[in-house]
């Protein structure tokens, strides 16, 4: 089953610091909704760009993609 990475990317000196408050949201949001979604986190490319993700089945995206409106997504792979 192929796996998507929905990805909200934010930029600026304090990107990191508001990646990591997002992930706490995103985080909430899977626990309420009782979801078995396991792979979130966050990735900081540089001191301006950090991004917040989880990672969902496909057959499974399109209402957390409607609920939580990601900036874009992606195949997730293991690597």
């Amino acid at each position: 089953m192929r796996r998507l990475k929905l990805i909200w990317d934010f930029r600026g000196p304090l990107s990191k610091n508001t990646a990591e408050h997002h992930l706490i949201h995103l985080n909430q949001f899977i626990k309420l909704q009782q979801l078995d979604i396991d792979i979130t986190g966050i990735e900081t490319y540089t001191e301006m760009h950090s991004i917040a993700y989880l990672v969902v089945n496909e057959s499974e995206m399109i209402p957390i993609r409607d609920a939580l409106k990601p900036h874009r997504g992606q195949v997730y792979s293991e690597n």
